[in-house]
């Protein structure tokens, strides 16, 4: 009997050290939640990876809002980071990539609503496109600064295409890509552009230098490597949200911080 209880005694204590090693690794892995969003649509989307509902959207804003997140613009945190400096507790950052119509008409009086800071990326060339149903489906300028004009919407470059720039084997549309999309904004909206997403989220070390060159500040991505750190300002890892996110555990869990570290270490 003792033989047995000392047993069990020694099975608790592994599964204690087991489980603290585990959780303190995480912690270690912890990274602050970037959202991504793309389309923000009138009804459901199951199985689409790239659209949420507006229903879904307005529960997720408003948990943020109700649980206290800190949601900060992605600038302010690229500054953090650059700095050093601590990221305060349950900092959470919201972006919205391609520039749909729906980002205006159905995202941004939500963001409003609970004052909440987002950052927009703009496919330029795509700005006012009339889409295969014949209406548009893409931002208008004057919509694009109507949303940065009310100091909640930072504006981005998604580049002129939305062509993965590691797909591009010129070397000058690259750079073109990077550096004009960026003048065009700043033209067109009268204010500087300091942000960059990589078109699917996917670059190299040349992209990344001449995105820098260019004269952003931060840029994000999806899946950035072992090659970069977590506090690289020009490799900042988002987290893509989903119709599955509607239910709003799914939303908590992948809002925590450690959802892709979970993720990551299935993986291996």
């Amino acid at each position: 009997m003792r033989k047995i209880k000392k047993l069990i005694a020694l099975f608790v204590i592994f599964t204690f050290i087991s489980a603290a090693a585990y959780f303190n690794s995480l912690r270690q892995r912890y990274v602050t939640p970037i959202l991504m969003y793309h389309s923000i649509t009138a009804e459901q989307a199951p199985g689409n990876m790239i659209a949420v509902s507006i229903q879904a959207f307005e529960r997720q804003m408003r948990f943020l809002k109700e649980h206290k997140y800190n949601v900060i613009p992605l600038e302010e945190l690229a500054e953090l980071i650059r700095r050093k400096e601590k990221v305060p507790p349950k900092t959470v950052v919201i972006t919205v990539d391609d520039g749909w119509d729906n980002v205006y008409t159905n995202a941004y009086p939500v963001l409003k609503k609970y004052n909440l800071p987002a950052t927009a990326f703009i496919i330029v060339n795509e700005v006012g496109r009339i889409g295969p149903k014949g209406y548009r489906d893409r931002l208008s300028w004057e919509e694009i600064r109507t949303m940065q004009g009310s100091g909640l919407i930072s504006i981005g470059s998604h580049c002129l295409g939305p062509e993965p720039l590691i797909n591009i084997k010129s070397d000058g549309v690259i750079r073109r890509e990077i550096f004009e999309s960026k003048r065009i904004l700043e033209a067109k909206t009268g204010r500087p552009v300091s942000l960059f997403s990589y078109p699917e989220g996917r670059f190299n070390a040349k992209i990344r230098r001449w995105v820098i060159e260019a004269g952003y500040l931060a840029a994000v991505s999806t899946k950035p490597g072992r090659n970069y750190p977590s506090d690289d300002v020009f490799a900042l890892k988002r987290l893509r949200i989903s119709e599955n996110a509607a239910n709003l555990f799914v939303f908590w869990f992948e809002t925590t911080g450690y959802y892709t570290a979970i993720l990551e270490n299935k993986r291996k």
